[in-house]
Protein backbone atom coordinates (compact mmCIF):
# COMPACT_ATOMS: atom_id res chain seq x y z
CA UNK A 1 0.00 0.00 0.00
CA UNK A 2 1.50 3.27 -0.87
CA UNK A 3 2.41 5.86 1.88
CA UNK A 4 3.05 9.10 2.13
CA UNK A 5 4.08 9.97 5.57
CA UNK A 6 6.83 11.88 6.32
CA UNK A 7 9.26 11.42 9.31
CA UNK A 8 9.45 14.92 11.98
CA UNK A 9 12.23 16.59 13.05
CA UNK A 10 12.53 16.36 16.85
CA UNK A 11 16.49 17.75 16.87
CA UNK A 12 19.32 18.15 14.82
CA UNK A 13 19.66 15.13 12.64
CA UNK A 14 16.90 13.15 14.81
CA UNK A 15 13.71 12.31 13.58
CA UNK A 16 9.68 10.88 14.99
CA UNK A 17 9.70 8.00 12.12
CA UNK A 18 6.36 6.90 14.37
CA UNK A 19 2.87 6.38 13.70
CA UNK A 20 -0.63 7.26 14.64
CA UNK A 21 -3.41 4.54 15.59
CA UNK A 22 -6.37 6.96 15.54
CA UNK A 23 -9.01 4.49 16.25
CA UNK A 24 -7.29 2.31 18.74
CA UNK A 25 -10.06 2.14 21.67
CA UNK A 26 -8.75 -0.86 23.42
CA UNK A 27 -5.82 -1.85 24.75
CA UNK A 28 -6.00 -4.83 26.92
CA UNK A 29 -9.19 -3.96 28.01
CA UNK A 30 -7.99 -0.62 29.22
CA UNK A 31 -10.14 1.46 27.01
CA UNK A 32 -8.45 4.30 24.28
CA UNK A 33 -11.20 6.95 23.69
CA UNK A 34 -8.83 8.95 22.09
CA UNK A 35 -6.37 6.64 20.35
CA UNK A 36 -2.37 6.20 20.43
CA UNK A 37 0.63 6.71 19.00
CA UNK A 38 3.44 3.99 18.47
CA UNK A 39 6.72 5.94 18.66
CA UNK A 40 9.90 5.17 17.08
CA UNK A 41 12.95 7.60 16.64
CA UNK A 42 15.80 7.75 13.90
CA UNK A 43 19.07 9.31 14.37
CA UNK A 44 21.53 10.36 11.24
CA UNK A 45 25.29 9.78 12.75
CA UNK A 46 27.91 7.73 11.68
CA UNK A 47 26.02 4.99 12.40
CA UNK A 48 22.74 5.35 11.59
CA UNK A 49 20.13 4.56 14.40
CA UNK A 50 16.45 3.29 14.98
CA UNK A 51 15.10 3.70 18.57
CA UNK A 52 11.99 1.19 18.38
CA UNK A 53 9.85 -0.08 15.59
CA UNK A 54 5.73 -0.46 16.08
CA UNK A 55 2.26 -2.58 15.76
CA UNK A 56 3.11 -4.68 12.79
CA UNK A 57 -0.43 -3.75 11.12
CA UNK A 58 1.69 -0.23 11.02
CA UNK A 59 4.76 -1.24 8.90
CA UNK A 60 4.26 0.67 5.78
CA UNK A 61 3.52 4.11 7.96
CA UNK A 62 6.47 3.15 9.76
CA UNK A 63 9.06 2.56 6.81
CA UNK A 64 7.47 5.29 5.10
CA UNK A 65 8.67 7.98 7.58
CA UNK A 66 11.85 6.32 7.53
CA UNK A 67 11.94 6.46 3.96
CA UNK A 68 11.66 10.01 3.74
CA UNK A 69 14.99 10.32 5.37
CA UNK A 70 16.82 7.40 4.40
CA UNK A 71 16.47 3.79 2.65
CA UNK A 72 15.89 1.31 5.67
CA UNK A 73 18.69 -0.74 4.39
CA UNK A 74 21.49 1.56 5.83
CA UNK A 75 19.99 1.58 9.09
CA UNK A 76 22.88 -0.34 11.52
CA UNK A 77 21.78 -0.25 14.66
CA UNK A 78 17.87 -0.90 16.14
CA UNK A 79 17.40 -0.26 19.68
CA UNK A 80 14.87 -2.81 20.74
CA UNK A 81 13.65 -0.74 24.01
CA UNK A 82 10.66 -3.16 24.93
CA UNK A 83 9.59 -7.00 23.47
CA UNK A 84 5.79 -6.13 23.67
CA UNK A 85 4.55 -6.07 20.05
CA UNK A 86 3.21 -2.16 19.60
CA UNK A 87 7.07 -1.56 19.95
CA UNK A 88 8.80 -4.32 18.76
CA UNK A 89 6.20 -5.84 16.17
CA UNK A 90 8.00 -4.53 12.82
CA UNK A 91 11.39 -5.75 14.06
CA UNK A 92 11.53 -8.51 11.61
CA UNK A 93 10.48 -6.42 8.47
CA UNK A 94 13.00 -3.97 9.48
CA UNK A 95 15.72 -6.28 10.21
CA UNK A 96 14.90 -7.93 6.87
CA UNK A 97 15.73 -5.05 5.09
CA UNK A 98 18.39 -3.77 7.08
CA UNK A 99 20.55 -6.92 6.55
CA UNK A 100 23.42 -6.06 8.67
CA UNK A 101 21.78 -3.90 11.37
CA UNK A 102 22.75 -4.94 14.89
CA UNK A 103 19.70 -5.05 17.23
CA UNK A 104 20.71 -3.68 20.67
CA UNK A 105 17.98 -5.43 24.35
CA UNK A 106 18.42 -6.03 27.32
CA UNK A 107 20.15 -9.10 28.61
CA UNK A 108 18.32 -11.77 29.49
CA UNK A 109 15.17 -11.06 29.27
CA UNK A 110 14.80 -8.71 25.90
CA UNK A 111 17.05 -11.28 24.42
CA UNK A 112 14.93 -14.38 25.09
CA UNK A 113 11.77 -12.21 24.63
CA UNK A 114 12.59 -11.24 20.88
CA UNK A 115 14.29 -14.38 20.03
CA UNK A 116 10.73 -16.00 21.10
CA UNK A 117 8.93 -13.73 19.13
CA UNK A 118 10.93 -13.15 15.80
CA UNK A 119 13.72 -15.83 15.99
CA UNK A 120 17.68 -16.07 15.90
CA UNK A 121 18.44 -12.14 14.44
CA UNK A 122 21.53 -10.23 15.24
CA UNK A 123 20.83 -9.73 18.56
CA UNK A 124 23.15 -7.62 20.74
CA UNK A 125 22.46 -7.42 24.46
CA UNK A 126 23.02 -5.10 27.06
CA UNK A 127 23.12 -4.33 30.52
CA UNK A 128 23.10 -1.15 33.36
CA UNK A 129 25.76 0.85 32.44
CA UNK A 130 26.92 -0.30 28.82
CA UNK A 131 27.67 2.43 26.08
CA UNK A 132 27.43 3.01 22.02
CA UNK A 133 29.09 5.44 20.40
CA UNK A 134 27.00 6.14 17.08
CA UNK A 135 29.32 8.81 16.14
CA UNK A 136 29.11 12.17 17.50
CA UNK A 137 26.97 10.67 20.08
CA UNK A 138 26.74 8.43 22.55
CA UNK A 139 23.63 6.20 23.62
CA UNK A 140 23.52 4.92 27.15
CA UNK A 141 21.30 2.20 28.26
CA UNK A 142 19.09 1.75 31.78
CA UNK A 143 17.27 -1.52 31.99
CA UNK A 144 13.80 -0.35 34.05
CA UNK A 145 13.22 -4.08 34.85
CA UNK A 146 8.89 -4.41 34.90
CA UNK A 147 8.06 -1.07 33.87
CA UNK A 148 5.84 -2.74 32.76
CA UNK A 149 7.64 -5.78 31.40
CA UNK A 150 10.69 -7.84 32.41
CA UNK A 151 12.79 -6.77 29.85
CA UNK A 152 11.95 -3.17 29.56
CA UNK A 153 15.32 -0.16 28.94
CA UNK A 154 14.94 3.53 28.51
CA UNK A 155 18.13 4.53 26.26
CA UNK A 156 19.77 8.41 27.06
CA UNK A 157 21.74 10.48 24.69
CA UNK A 158 24.10 12.46 26.83
CA UNK A 159 24.97 14.68 23.90
CA UNK A 160 21.67 15.52 22.99
CA UNK A 161 20.57 15.09 26.85
CA UNK A 162 17.12 13.11 25.07
CA UNK A 163 15.63 10.27 27.14
CA UNK A 164 13.77 8.06 24.98
CA UNK A 165 11.85 6.58 27.86
CA UNK A 166 9.51 3.93 26.19
CA UNK A 167 6.57 2.94 27.95
CA UNK A 168 7.44 5.89 31.04
CA UNK A 169 6.05 9.54 30.70
CA UNK A 170 3.61 8.31 27.69
CA UNK A 171 -0.07 8.02 27.07
CA UNK A 172 -2.35 6.77 24.81
CA UNK A 173 -3.43 9.59 22.62
CA UNK A 174 -3.53 9.92 19.11
CA UNK A 175 -2.04 13.47 18.06
CA UNK A 176 -1.16 15.00 15.12
CA UNK A 177 0.97 17.40 16.80
CA UNK A 178 4.22 16.10 18.33
CA UNK A 179 5.48 17.87 21.59
CA UNK A 180 3.35 18.30 24.84
CA UNK A 181 3.57 22.13 24.26
CA UNK A 182 1.56 22.01 20.89
CA UNK A 183 -1.02 19.83 22.76
CA UNK A 184 -3.81 20.87 25.58
CA UNK A 185 -1.50 20.45 28.78
CA UNK A 186 -4.51 19.20 30.67
CA UNK A 187 -5.73 16.78 27.98
CA UNK A 188 -1.98 15.31 27.78
CA UNK A 189 -1.77 14.80 31.73
CA UNK A 190 -4.87 13.42 32.37
CA UNK A 191 -4.41 10.70 29.76
CA UNK A 192 -0.40 10.34 31.26
CA UNK A 193 -2.13 9.40 34.46
CA UNK A 194 -4.95 7.38 32.98
CA UNK A 195 -1.97 5.70 31.48
CA UNK A 196 -0.06 5.22 34.52
CA UNK A 197 -3.28 3.83 36.28
CA UNK A 198 -4.23 1.31 33.73
CA UNK A 199 -0.84 -0.27 33.31
CA UNK A 200 2.00 1.31 35.57
CA UNK A 201 -0.11 1.21 38.66
CA UNK A 202 1.43 -2.16 40.26
CA UNK A 203 4.48 -1.08 39.36
CA UNK A 204 4.87 2.14 42.01
CA UNK A 205 8.45 0.30 43.44
CA UNK A 206 9.71 -0.04 40.03
CA UNK A 207 9.03 3.23 39.09
CA UNK A 208 10.45 4.71 42.09
CA UNK A 209 13.62 2.83 41.49
CA UNK A 210 13.85 4.21 37.92
CA UNK A 211 13.43 7.77 38.72
CA UNK A 212 16.56 7.25 40.83
CA UNK A 213 18.23 5.76 38.05
CA UNK A 214 17.52 9.23 36.00
CA UNK A 215 17.99 11.14 38.62
CA UNK A 216 21.39 12.11 37.42
CA UNK A 217 20.59 12.53 34.03
CA UNK A 218 20.20 16.50 32.93
CA UNK A 219 17.48 15.89 30.75
CA UNK A 220 15.92 18.34 28.24
CA UNK A 221 13.68 16.29 26.01
CA UNK A 222 11.51 13.22 26.85
CA UNK A 223 10.73 10.93 23.49
CA UNK A 224 8.03 8.43 24.88
CA UNK A 225 7.05 5.05 23.40
CA UNK A 226 3.53 6.50 23.14
CA UNK A 227 1.74 10.05 22.48
CA UNK A 228 3.44 13.45 23.27
CA UNK A 229 7.28 14.33 23.31
CA UNK A 230 8.17 16.51 26.16
CA UNK A 231 9.93 19.56 25.94
CA UNK A 232 8.70 21.83 28.11
CA UNK A 233 6.72 20.57 30.67
CA UNK A 234 9.50 18.09 31.60
CA UNK A 235 9.73 18.69 35.62
CA UNK A 236 5.64 18.25 35.70
CA UNK A 237 5.77 15.26 34.20
CA UNK A 238 8.62 13.44 36.53
CA UNK A 239 6.70 15.39 39.50
CA UNK A 240 3.84 13.55 38.40
CA UNK A 241 5.48 10.25 38.25
CA UNK A 242 7.15 11.06 41.57
CA UNK A 243 3.71 11.11 43.02
CA UNK A 244 1.81 8.53 41.31
CA UNK A 245 4.47 6.00 42.06
CA UNK A 246 4.65 6.50 46.21
CA UNK A 247 0.91 5.66 46.80
CA UNK A 248 -0.31 9.03 47.63
CA UNK A 249 -3.50 9.17 47.91
CA UNK A 250 -6.06 12.19 48.62
CA UNK A 251 -9.40 12.55 50.47
CA UNK A 252 -11.99 11.50 47.69
CA UNK A 253 -14.52 8.38 47.29
CA UNK A 254 -15.75 6.24 44.33
CA UNK A 255 -18.65 4.55 44.59
CA UNK A 256 -18.52 1.59 42.38
CA UNK A 257 -21.68 -0.24 41.40
CA UNK A 258 -24.26 -2.16 39.24
CA UNK A 259 -28.10 -2.80 40.12
CA UNK A 260 -31.10 -4.65 38.94
CA UNK A 261 -34.16 -2.82 39.99
CA UNK A 262 -32.62 0.27 41.57
CA UNK A 263 -32.37 -0.44 44.72
CA UNK A 264 -28.29 -1.00 44.87
CA UNK A 265 -28.53 2.61 42.55
CA UNK A 266 -30.69 4.10 45.46
CA UNK A 267 -27.80 2.99 47.89
CA UNK A 268 -25.14 3.81 46.07
CA UNK A 269 -26.82 7.40 45.80
CA UNK A 270 -26.80 7.77 49.28
CA UNK A 271 -23.36 6.90 50.26
CA UNK A 272 -22.03 9.35 47.83
CA UNK A 273 -23.96 11.96 49.18
CA UNK A 274 -23.12 10.79 53.34
CA UNK A 275 -19.30 11.16 51.87
CA UNK A 276 -20.53 14.76 50.04
CA UNK A 277 -22.00 15.37 53.96
CA UNK A 278 -18.81 14.19 55.27
CA UNK A 279 -17.01 16.90 53.10
CA UNK A 280 -15.19 14.03 51.31
CA UNK A 281 -15.49 14.69 47.35
CA UNK A 282 -17.61 11.60 45.76
CA UNK A 283 -17.65 10.15 42.50
CA UNK A 284 -20.77 8.01 41.41
CA UNK A 285 -19.97 5.15 39.03
CA UNK A 286 -22.85 3.24 37.67
CA UNK A 287 -20.91 0.21 35.69
CA UNK A 288 -23.50 0.09 32.96
CA UNK A 289 -22.28 3.44 31.71
CA UNK A 290 -18.58 3.76 32.38
CA UNK A 291 -15.39 2.26 31.32
CA UNK A 292 -13.39 0.78 33.92
CA UNK A 293 -10.35 2.78 32.73
CA UNK A 294 -11.78 5.71 33.69
CA UNK A 295 -13.18 4.79 36.72
CA UNK A 296 -10.10 2.74 37.95
CA UNK A 297 -7.92 6.24 36.74
CA UNK A 298 -10.01 7.99 39.63
CA UNK A 299 -9.88 5.14 42.46
CA UNK A 300 -5.79 5.88 41.85
CA UNK A 301 -5.66 8.70 43.42
CA UNK A 302 -9.13 8.15 45.81
CA UNK A 303 -8.53 7.54 49.88
CA UNK A 304 -11.75 5.53 49.37
CA UNK A 305 -13.50 2.61 47.58
CA UNK A 306 -17.18 2.10 47.88
CA UNK A 307 -18.31 -0.98 45.77
CA UNK A 308 -21.56 -2.14 45.13
CA UNK A 309 -23.79 -4.81 43.75
CA UNK A 310 -27.04 -6.80 43.82
CA UNK A 311 -26.62 -10.71 43.81
CA UNK A 312 -27.91 -12.74 40.81
CA UNK A 313 -27.81 -16.95 40.55
CA UNK A 314 -25.81 -16.61 44.00
CA UNK A 315 -22.72 -14.19 42.69
CA UNK A 316 -22.33 -10.73 42.34
CA UNK A 317 -23.29 -9.03 39.23
CA UNK A 318 -21.08 -9.94 36.32
CA UNK A 319 -20.05 -6.17 35.89
CA UNK A 320 -18.67 -5.82 39.14
CA UNK A 321 -16.85 -9.35 38.92
CA UNK A 322 -15.36 -8.23 36.16
CA UNK A 323 -14.73 -4.56 37.89
CA UNK A 324 -13.02 -6.10 41.10
CA UNK A 325 -10.72 -8.74 38.85
CA UNK A 326 -9.69 -6.07 36.98
CA UNK A 327 -8.76 -3.70 39.92
CA UNK A 328 -6.81 -6.83 41.75
CA UNK A 329 -4.55 -7.04 39.07
CA UNK A 330 -3.69 -3.53 39.49
CA UNK A 331 -3.25 -4.09 43.27
CA UNK A 332 -4.08 -0.99 44.41
CA UNK A 333 -2.00 0.80 47.28
CA UNK A 334 -3.18 2.92 50.86
CA UNK A 335 -7.24 2.11 50.04
CA UNK A 336 -10.11 2.28 52.33
CA UNK A 337 -13.66 0.77 51.67
CA UNK A 338 -16.60 -1.25 52.26
CA UNK A 339 -18.83 -3.27 50.33
CA UNK A 340 -23.09 -2.56 50.05
CA UNK A 341 -25.54 -4.24 48.12
CA UNK A 342 -29.80 -4.68 47.92
CA UNK A 343 -31.16 -8.08 47.35
CA UNK A 344 -34.34 -10.74 47.06
CA UNK A 345 -33.66 -13.51 49.14
CA UNK A 346 -29.99 -14.62 49.12
CA UNK A 347 -27.31 -12.06 48.96
CA UNK A 348 -24.24 -13.56 49.15
CA UNK A 349 -22.70 -11.05 46.60
CA UNK A 350 -22.20 -8.45 49.15
CA UNK A 351 -19.49 -10.47 51.65
CA UNK A 352 -18.44 -11.61 47.86
CA UNK A 353 -17.60 -8.22 47.13
CA UNK A 354 -16.05 -7.26 50.43
CA UNK A 355 -13.72 -10.10 50.18
CA UNK A 356 -12.86 -9.33 46.58
CA UNK A 357 -12.05 -6.17 48.24
CA UNK A 358 -9.85 -7.16 50.34
CA UNK A 359 -8.00 -9.77 47.89
CA UNK A 360 -7.12 -6.30 46.10
CA UNK A 361 -5.56 -4.89 49.62
CA UNK A 362 -8.34 -2.55 50.63
CA UNK A 363 -8.49 -1.92 54.25
CA UNK A 364 -12.23 -2.37 55.16
CA UNK A 365 -14.10 0.26 57.21
CA UNK A 366 -17.19 -0.45 57.62
CA UNK A 367 -19.37 -3.92 57.69
CA UNK A 368 -21.21 -4.52 54.65
CA UNK A 369 -24.45 -3.17 53.65
CA UNK A 370 -27.14 -5.80 52.73
CA UNK A 371 -30.62 -4.38 52.23
CA UNK A 372 -33.38 -6.89 51.52
CA UNK A 373 -35.46 -5.58 48.02
CA UNK A 374 -35.97 -1.70 48.70
CA UNK A 375 -34.24 0.37 51.06
CA UNK A 376 -36.05 1.67 53.65
CA UNK A 377 -36.26 5.55 54.26
CA UNK A 378 -35.08 5.14 58.17
CA UNK A 379 -32.29 1.90 56.48
CA UNK A 380 -30.91 4.87 54.30
CA UNK A 381 -31.05 7.39 57.22
CA UNK A 382 -28.95 4.38 59.31
CA UNK A 383 -26.41 4.06 56.39
CA UNK A 384 -25.75 7.93 56.17
CA UNK A 385 -25.50 8.20 59.67
CA UNK A 386 -22.90 5.68 59.99
CA UNK A 387 -21.00 6.83 57.50
CA UNK A 388 -20.86 10.92 58.77
CA UNK A 389 -19.97 8.86 62.76
CA UNK A 390 -16.94 6.91 60.76
CA UNK A 391 -13.82 8.30 61.74
CA UNK A 392 -11.43 7.97 58.78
Amino acid sequence: MMNNCKAIKIAENIFWVGVIDWNLRNFHGYETSRGSTYNAYLILDEKITLIDTAKIDFKDELLARISSIVDPAKIDLIISSHVEPDHSGSLGEIAALAKDAEIITTNPNGLKGLTARYGNLNYKPVKAGDKISIGKRTLQFVPTPMLHWPDSMVTYCPEEKILFSNDAFGEHFATSMRFDDENDLNTILSEAKKYYANILMPFGKQAQTALKALGDLEIKMIATGHGVIWRKNISTIIDCYKKWSSGEVEERACVVFDSMWHSTEILAQTITEAFAAKKIPATYYDLKFTPLSDIVTDIFTSKYLIVGSPTINNQMMPTVAKFLNYLKGLRPQNHKGFAFGSYGWSGQSIAQVEDELKAAGIEIILDKIRITNIPSHEQLEEISKNILELEL
